[in-house]
């Protein structure tokens, strides 16, 4: 691997933590504001807590691909490169 493969994949890295920061603000955001809109319409039902958590469990599992399973992306390389040789060892049989 050259440096520019690492640098391209140190950037992808980067985009993906950064649009995670991203959600997760808006996320918290948007929902400070639904919670003071609900407080301040209707307190006796609270229905602010619907929108928090699906959308929660949509930033958590965004979370989960960028921090737990980015891991995994050295496996999809490796598998890519293999059916790359694979594919080429059929377009040309006498290669060993």
């Amino acid at each position: 691997m050259d440096n520019q493969e690492a640098y391209e994949r140190a950037t992808r890295k980067v985009a993906a933590k950064i649009g995670f920061y991203i959600h997760l603000s808006a996320y918290v955001v948007v929902n400070i504001v639904l919670v003071a809109i609900n407080l301040a319409t209707s307190s006796e039902y609270l229905w602010f807590k619907w929108p928090l958590m699906g959308w929660g469990i949509g930033v958590f599992f965004h979370g989960m691909s960028v921090f737990v399973f980015s891991g995994f992306e050295g496996v999809k390389e490796r598998m890519i490169e293999k059916e790359l040789e694979k594919e080429s060892k059929r377009r040309d049989p006498g290669r060993s």
